[in-house]
């Protein structure tokens, strides 16, 4: 048991040195100064913009459409052609025009996937059918697909009520009701809770820094602002304790068994992680966490916690007496 526990320790440190040396998956282009038609801007940019020139995109939605006249030539209503750019493609931020004439969208963007195929279109177009080329704004942009979220939120009140229904039968166990003898679920859930308070908070707060941290993401947290720092601690936390929570169920449980009370536990720390992130923006979160964890901690230390340790066999025990594993007589 304890040289897997190791090798999860060493194999999680390496995940975190690994993640902090994080680069792109794609092969990236780069605008050179002869690609912008503003030469004299090269040093310029746009205030408030996370993303600049050479700033590489990949292309979300099955075409993205660039049009090879400027800016000007389009609303002069000059005939103009499109260029198709395919799904998955990668495009580089070359140069920018502000039209203030233009009741659409006053910024313009010229973006390239090569020095022969670039073109301009509207930004809010372009950013919202193109994510940042990291796979963790890519993750990002996933879990916050509204559909995706409907379709996972259905799928997790489908599984919560599978569980509570065996579970009610007493053929279960269940963090916080029908529990093992491990810390490690119950410390779980609880560190699902605060990440999903900090997340909030960094959200309804200070909204620019995770807007930044979007278009230039790391899983380092010694490289980010106190409360992201804070926020990939905790994930980095997570990850640590759910591998130590596996194992821990898998020893104490038979594998059927031990199947069921983890996909109750991942059913447990689903519903904590949407109720706090919910419940933070109103505020209530923070109260809520509080009430939540002194529940958590209290139903273990009070009615999962082993007390003894049998004399003959060794195992654990609640209380002093017969012991279930072999039959001895702890006094």
């Amino acid at each position: 048991m304890y040289n897997t526990r190791i090798f999860v320790l060493l194999s999680t440190l390496t995940i975190v040195l690994l993640a902090s040396c994080h680069h792109g998956s794609h092969t990236a282009y780069y605008a050179s100064p002869s690609d912008t038609l503003a030469a004299d801007d090269s040093t310029d940019w746009l205030p408030g913009r996370h993303y600049d020139r050479n700033y590489n995109f990949i292309v979300q939605t099955d075409t993205l459409w660039l049009s090879p006249q400027t800016p000007e030539e389009v609303l002069a209503d000059v005939p103009t052609d499109t260029m198709p750019v395919e799904r998955n493609s990668i495009v580089a931020v070359v140069d920018y025009r502000v039209i203030a004439a233009d009741s659409t969208d006053s910024v313009w963007l010229q973006v390239a996937c090569s020095s022969e195929l670039k073109g301009w279109t509207h930004e809010s177009t372009l950013l919202k059918q193109v994510s940042p080329d990291d796979p963790i704004s890519q993750f990002i942009d996933f879990f916050s697909d509204t559909h995706r979220l409907i379709v996972l939120l259905l799928l997790l009140v489908i599984m919560a009520a599978y569980v509570l229904r065996i579970s009610s039968r007493g053929e279960a166990f269940l963090v916080h009701f029908k529990d093992i003898n491990t810390f490690y679920p119950t410390l779980l859930t609880l560190l699902v809770a605060t990440a999903a308070v900090v997340y909030a908070t960094i959200q309804h707060f200070t909204p620019d820094i995770w807007q930044h941290y979007y278009y230039h993401p790391s899983l380092n947290p010694f490289t980010q602002p106190p409360l992201l720092a804070l926020f990939l601690a905790l994930f980095w936390l997570m990850v640590i304790t759910t591998l130590a929570a596996i194992d821990d169920v898998l020893r104490l449980l038979v594998p059927s068994t031990a199947v069921l009370y983890l996909l109750g536990l991942l059913v447990v720390c689903g519903i904590v992680y949407v109720v706090f992130s919910l419940t933070t923006l109103i505020l209530i979160g923070y109260p809520l966490l509080v009430g939540y964890a002194t529940f958590a901690l209290r139903r273990y230390f009070l009615h999962n916690r082993t007390h003894y340790i049998c004399g003959h066999c060794g195992q654990r025990l609640k209380q002093k007496g017969r012991c279930p594993h072999c039959n001895a007589i702890n006094e």
